[in-house]
Order: C-alpha cells, then sequence, then structure tokens
C-alpha cells in the first residue's frame, strides 16, 4: 500500500500519512464507486473496517447490483470524508478526506469473512459483540463480504483557524 499525494494539485492541503490512516480506521462509512461495462458510474455509501493492513471489508447481501457490477470490473474507488465545517463568512468548508484505489476480491475463504465480520463487530457494536457473535452465526449463510486489496491511498484537507 503506498500513500501517494502527487496527483493533489494544493500542495498546501496534502494530509499527513498519520492523520489519513487515523482517517481511514476510525471513519464511519465511505463511498465505494465502481465502473459498469458500459462505462456508466455507480457510487454507494458503505460500513467498512480495515484490517491495519492492506485490506478493507465490507458487508452485503449475497447478490444485487453491486456484484454484478463488480462481477463485470473490480477495479474500485473507495472515498472516506471526516470532519468537515461550512466557514459561511468565508465561503469555504474545512474538510479531510482520502481516496482510496485498489483491487475487490468478491469471494471469500469461510474464515476470511468470520474475521472481517468480527472486525467490523468490534468497530461498530463493542459493547453487543457477543450478541452480534450469535447474530453473525444466523445470518452468516445470507451476508456476504467483500475485500478491497488497497493499492494507493492519497489524502487532502482544508484546515483553517
Amino acid at each position: 500500500m503506498e500513500y501517494i499525494n502527487d496527483l493533489i494539485r494544493r500542495k498546501d492541503r496534502l494530509l499527513p500519512e498519520d492523520e489519513a490512516m487515523m482517517l481511514l480506521e476510525n471513519g464511519e462509512y465511505g463511498v465505494l464507486s465502481m465502473v459498469l461495462p458500459d462505462e456508466d458510474a455507480y457510487g454507494i455509501p458503505i460500513n467498512y473496517v480495515w484490517d491495519k493492513q492492506r485490506s478493507i471489508y465490507f458487508h452485503c447481501a449475497p447478490e444485487g447490483r453491486k456484484l454484478r457490477i463488480l462481477n463485470g470490473c473490480n477495479r474500485v474507488s473507495f472515498c472516506v470524508v471526516g470532519h468537515t465545517r461550512v466557514i459561511s463568512n468565508q465561503f469555504s468548508t474545512e474538510y479531510e478526506s482520502i481516496v482510496i484505489s485498489g483491487t475487490m476480491v468478491c469471494q471469500l475463504e469461510e474464515a476470511e469473512k468470520r474475521m472481517a465480520l468480527e472486525l467490523l463487530l468490534d468497530k461498530y457494536s463493542p459493547e453487543d459483540k457477543k450478541i452480534g457473535l450469535k447474530y453473525m452465526e444466523k445470518s452468516f449463510h445470507r451476508t456476504h463480504v467483500l475485500k478491497l486489496i488497497i493499492e494507493s491511498v492519497s489524502g487532502k484537507c482544508k484546515k483553517m483557524d
């Protein structure tokens, strides 16, 4: 995984790598963007969890538009937006965001799928993990897990006083 900010025009707005990784770890959701075979685009807000290495996991239904698109093209972009604040009298906005490029894996082994679902429980339902594990077992057969293999990350921010 490379942290690459070469393509960001405004070098004064680069998000430091440590802050970008913190945003990736703590972000609530992101927008997963895909390309359809007819060159149309599709983006969807989605919860996620980062394994603190090279993978981001998502859970979804075992069928649907997202999976049909990914079967045609597994190259994706994923954007996480953190803190934002509109500064009305300055006609501007404070923000922080990261954009991730990579390849989606749509079929995982059962052990990795379980691990990913547990990571999601740790992130979104830590106080209810015991109940969540029971729920996971009940719905395991009807839950699909996707894995985004991170190739590059870039980050941008605007901080104002």
